[in-house]
């Protein structure tokens, strides 16, 4: 397969040991070595080596809560899956309570606010993965200039709290949309950076199939979650569901946020955001290209119950269950594409993803009301839809290199923003006012 042009430095990855810092200031091409010290751009002029006493080379010394010797560790290590595991669970209460939302809004629908269009409620939902993305570029630089300890350990304590405070907020789908939608979101993105930026540090050559592990914690958490969550809501109603998730989402990322070291030390800059990113044509295809791919990501979590349900004449059981197969499937799909790409190639693997997951809501679920159908369409969107998601951190890392990889990643993540708040509030306003609120084939070909 012949590769995509953003790939020409995707052919091997680049040396840990130097790595050269291609977000800076133009004029000052410098490498950064494991020890922190700077040498110079072999590529400009060659100027002597600045001395380890100078002020610049001060400046590059470990902050107090990055251990220099981490830095000395060999990647691909012990260490290095122990991150990955740590990053896996994280994503398994960030985005595996978003992946699971669709839970919630069958019963808020059909029960709780009957009388709410979908659409309304469809924001709950949207916002924990919109909000989410627009504040990574935040979470990104606090990455940067905090212990990502301490940033991803604030998030799970967010998270918690927003859930429980939302259980006593059910009486009104505003109140939802702010503590269950936005402040969750908010948590979630503490949680979400580190976890998707951590890993990339601590492998070279394993690094697609780690990233493909963390990634998998989403599809891992949206497949227990989704029948959990059913059945506390069946049990205890949506306050003890809310509660419940809320405790034990603070009680595993608390412990897991303290594997999450920078294993490089990444010296401050006095750009607190820098955007000279977008002058980069790489950048803008990425950037466009998740847009698209993410506008119609959710809208299958969202709408299959409800189309199972109002279509099919299936309970509320059946359609949570075609979540639950879209997740069990894309833990497959999100640790298969890391093996491919390697072979085929990062920008490659995901495109084809993103053809294939659209192809199987055009084909196998646009056309037919039947259960098998819908049931395979199900499994082969989980298949490939994870591959957008989990290659993301491959390719920035192998373009841009991974020392700050946490920055690329939220401002990057504008356009999972953008796609989100176009993407799930177009679908029900499309159910509501041009399929009123009975035919959903509209809003499948939109997400398709």
């Amino acid at each position: 397969m012949s590769s995509s042009p953003l790939q020409h430095h995707n052919d091997k990855d680049a040396p840990e040991s130097v790595h050269q810092s291609t977000i800076g200031d133009a004029n000052e091409p410098v490498l950064e070595t494991r020890s922190g010290k700077s040498v110079d751009n072999p590529s400009t002029d060659h100027h002597a080596q600045e001395p380890a006493d100078t002020p610049a080379s001060s400046s590059l010394k470990p902050r107090w809560w990055e251990n220099k010797s981490l830095e000395e560790k060999p990647t691909d290590g012990i260490y290095g899956w122990a991150v990955v595991v740590s990053g896996c669970l994280m994503l398994m209460f960030s985005m595996g309570c978003v992946n699971s939302y669709g839970a919630y809004q069958t019963y808020y629908h059909l029960n709780q606010f009957p009388n709410e269009p979908v659409s309304t409620l469809a924001w709950i939902g949207t916002l924990q993965f919109a909000a989410m993305s627009l504040f990574g570029i935040v979470a990104g630089v606090m990455c940067e200039r905090l212990d990502t300890r301490l940033v991803s350990f604030s998030g799970g304590l967010i998270m918690g709290l927003s859930l429980v405070i939302a259980s006593f907020c059910d009486g009104a789908v505003w109140k939802l949309i702010l503590t269950q939608g936005i402040v969750f979101s908010i948590g979630a993105a503490l949680v979400f950076i580190p976890a998707m930026s951590v890993p990339t540090q601590w492998f070279t050559n394993r690094r697609a199939l780690a990233m493909g592990v963390v990634v998998a914690g989403s599809g891992i958490g949206g497949l227990w979650l989704t029948p959990a969550t059913q059945g506390m809501i069946d049990s205890l109603g949506t306050r003890w569901a809310l509660r419940i998730t809320g405790i034990i989402t603070f009680a595993v990322v608390s412990v897991s946020s303290l594997f999450m070291r920078n294993r490089l030390h990444v010296p401050a800059r006095e750009k607190i955001i820098d955007f000279t990113l977008l002058r980069d044509i790489r950048f803008i295809y990425l950037f466009v290209g998740l847009i698209c791919g993410v506008t119609g990501y959710f809208t299958p979590f969202f709408l299959l119950p409800s189309f199972a349900i109002q279509k099919m004449g299936k309970s509320e059981s059946f359609g949570n269950n075609l979540i639950t197969i879209i997740n069990a499937a894309s833990i497959i799909g999100r640790i298969g594409t890391g093996q491919l790409a390697p072979v085929l190639g990062g920008i490659n693997t995901m495109a084809g993803c993103t053809c294939i997951a659209s192809l199987s809501i055009l084909i196998l679920w646009l056309p037919f009301e039947s259960t098998g159908t819908v049931i395979a369409s199900a499994i082969v969107y989980g298949l490939f839809c994870g591959g957008i998601i989990s290659l993301l951190p491959v390719v920035l890392a192998n373009l841009w290199g991974v020392q700050r990889i946490s920055t690329i990643i939220g401002l990057l993540y504008i356009a999972n923003f953008m796609g989100g708040m176009i993407g799930a509030p177009s679908s029900g306003a499309i159910v509501d006012n041009i399929g009123h609120g009975t035919n959903f084939k509209p809003a499948i070909t939109f997400s398709g």
